[in-house]
């Protein structure tokens, strides 16, 4: 293959792999934490050795 085609595969892929980071980055970015905020509910646990 011709070294222009090596070049344009590379960048297609280049873009393509941008792309998918840049949407998974946002998809998790955007979710923001409600304003309820939950409590974690703890049982202590007394050892007794």
């Amino acid at each position: 293959m011709a070294p222009i085609s090596w070049l344009s595969l590379f960048i297609v892929f280049s873009i393509v792999l941008l792309l998918f980071s840049s949407m998974n980055y946002y998809n998790f970015m955007v979710i923001t934490p409600s304003t309820h905020v939950q409590q974690i509910h703890q049982t202590p646990m007394n050892w007794k050795w």
